[in-house]
């Protein structure tokens, strides 16, 4: 990976110009200091020949360079673009090799309900509550016969909790009495089930099935975006768009890399570009710290020397395992 970094910034006018045609000014310097009007002239002159004022030249005689204005980028093509985009997946490809699903599951069940919980909240959260709600109901059988009062008190860490345990018991009436108590495989029979949209039904096969999908939650939508891979705002046409760039094969995989680089490193807020190995490919490369030592200090989870989102993530994450619930980090 190259150490270049690219940043758009627009031409700007020079100040001070005088238009075309125009008469030249009457010189108001007295005939008494005929030096004084050459030294002018010749300095004039010289800054038109070499384009330096005065002031630009002082501060190069100080060290400080003035600030060059870019040329216009010239408008990308869309075999460049999806080469580009090909070239960031690749590179993120040895960034995270490790990247996985951040839910802890150990079935397509607790996969789904563990999707569900996720909407408006963290992983890491879930993650926290998801050992008692299992304990508690198993399956899909014994979660549909719930009290929704005790469903609600186990998932309320996860915040919006009464929708959510309605979202639950639905589904998991649904599943046993449409699906044999079996996590259907197919799209269009998860979509059918309460709380689950294509969001949830691609992780669901991606990461339970083996089926290609991607996953288009609010970091990828906003990475690739920032990317100018779509402009798209509506997540399905996001979704249809992203998978004519890239292969099938990679759908499950490039969600998990754009997911773990939007979480670790390209945050929102303040991204840390001085820290991040695609910047090169980046066209928004300066939106957020360039200075790679503070580009450091924003850096999350393994990436910043903390613990991941997982109680029990897989045996090559790099990084420590989160702690359970208020047991603190």
């Amino acid at each position: 990976m190259t150490a270049d970094r690219n940043s758009a910034v627009g031409e700007h006018a020079t100040s001070g110009s005088v238009p075309e045609g125009s008469p030249p000014a009457k010189s108001k310097v007295s005939a008494k200091k005929p030096a004084v009007k050459k030294a002018g002239t010749a300095t004039a002159a010289k800054e038109v020949k070499t384009g330096k004022t005065a002031k630009t030249a002082a501060g190069e005689a100080k060290g400080v360079r003035p600030v060059k204005a870019a040329k216009a980028a010239k408008a990308e093509s869309h075999l460049g673009m999806v080469r580009r985009a090909r070239r960031i997946n690749r590179e993120l490809a040895e960034v995270y090799p490790y990247a996985h699903p951040e839910l802890d599951f150990r079935n397509p069940f607790e996969l789904l309900v563990a999707t569900v919980l996720s909407a408006q909240t963290t992983d890491l959260r879930v993650n926290q509550t998801t050992p008692a709600l299992f304990a508690a109901y198993p399956t899909p059988e014994d979660m549909a016969e719930a009290v929704p009062e005790e469903l609600e008190q186990i998932i309320r860490p996860t915040g919006f909790f009464r929708a959510k345990a309605r979202s639950l018991l639905g589904l998991s009436a649904a599943l046993r009495d449409r699906f044999g108590g079996e996590v259907p495989g197919r799209i269009e029979d998860l979509v059918t089930l309460p709380g689950v949209g294509r969001k949830t039904a691609n992780v669901v096969l991606g990461n339970a099935f083996g089926v290609p999908g991607i996953t288009v939650d609010t970091h990828f939508g906003r990475l690739v975006r920032r990317w100018k891979l779509t402009e798209q705002e509506d997540p399905e046409k996001v979704e249809a768009e992203i998978c004519e760039i890239f292969p099938k094969s990679e759908w499950t995989m490039l969600s998990h890399r754009v997911v773990f680089h939007g979480r670790r490193i390209c945050h929102s807020r303040k991204p840390a570009c001085g820290a991040c190995p695609i910047a090169p490919l980046c066209p928004a490369y300066g939106e957020g710290e360039t200075d790679p030592e503070k580009a450091k200090l924003l850096l999350k989870y393994e990436m910043g020397g903390h613990p991941g989102q997982r109680l029990t993530p897989p045996a090559d994450y790099p990084g420590r395992p989160a702690a359970p619930l208020g047991a603190g980090s």
